[in-house]
């Protein structure tokens, strides 16, 4: 087995493609002797798989000899190309395809460096350097200015700092469509437009004065805006427990709205009951 490229069968599949997958991405061609674009897409892939030096590896599967194979990754015609991580197929296509689209299709597969950074500052952050993260996120965007992901996680963190503008500057003219996170970004920015006060003079009139609900509603905001999403809600339940008149209901508009921003999470389901049980 070469680090670039090898012929796989039916015996070795699970190891040198399935296995091997959960790795780094395999490339799988499914050829015959008899195909004519195999002849001309072959020797391009295997190009490619020694420039890119080992970043996925190329598993060569004659089809006529593995029918089998063919049939259960649903190989209508070939030269067939399915790409493998983690065990699964991930993209393929059909036919041969010039060297550009080829270099096309394999870029999608393999992480580019802004991607490492992104880990690399995902554990920082995980550990608490938010500074060391945030510089991390930088260099990254050094490497792709364009990388939308890159973008969110700063600005994630710039939410958990507290810091709105720089929170709207990297926003900036991003639409929903970008990346699901955005509309849940503008949310929370939006909930740390309702604060304006400082989080330790808030808990101070709290525990001052429990029923200063004014106060609870602002704590709130500022949790959620932070991602603190349990302590935020929990402050709403003690609005609508205490005074479900106060500001038109708000405690239990802007718990809905907290549900909203959650979407799918599975707080919503928790804290729908515990809604239920104050309203009851």
């Amino acid at each position: 087995m070469s680090d670039f490229d090898l012929d796989v069968n039916l015996a070795d599949f699970q190891q040198h493609v399935l296995e091997e997958s959960g790795n780094r991405p395999v490339v799988v061609d499914f050829w015959a002797p008899w195909c004519g674009p195999c002849k001309s897409l072959k020797p391009i892939l295997e190009k490619l798989a020694a420039e890119y030096g080992g970043k996925f590896l190329l598993a060569k599967v004659n089809a006529d000899d593995n029918q089998e194979l063919a049939t259960r990754y649903g190989v209508r015609g070939i030269p067939s190309v399915k790409a493998f991580i983690n065990g699964e197929p991930v993209d393929e296509f059909s036919g041969a395809l010039p060297e550009d689209e080829v270099r096309v299709f394999l870029d999608r597969l393999l992480p580019s460096p802004a991607e490492d950074m992104r880990g690399q500052a995902a554990g920082l952050r995980a550990a608490g350097d938010m500074s060391g993260a945030l510089q991390m996120l930088a260099e990254a965007s050094k490497l792709d200015p364009a990388h939308v992901g890159v973008r969110l996680d700063a600005t994630e963190i710039m939410l958990d700092l507290g810091e709105a503008d720089e929170a709207r500057r990297l926003l900036g003219n991003l639409t929903d469509d970008a990346d699901p996170r955005v509309a849940q970004l503008r949310a929370r920015l939006q909930f740390m437009g309702e604060v304006g006060e400082d989080e330790a003079a808030l808990n101070v009139r709290v525990a001052n004065n429990e029923n200063d609900l004014e106060a609870r509603l602002k704590l709130a905001n500022l949790h959620v805006a932070a991602g603190r999403y349990e302590a935020g809600m929990d402050q709403l339940l003690e609005i609508i427990r205490r005074d479900r008149t106060f500001e038109d209901d708000i405690g239990r508009k802007t718990l809905l709205s907290v549900f909203d921003l959650l979407a799918g999470d599975p707080l919503v389901g928790q804290y729908r009951r515990k809604l239920a049980s104050a309203l009851n």
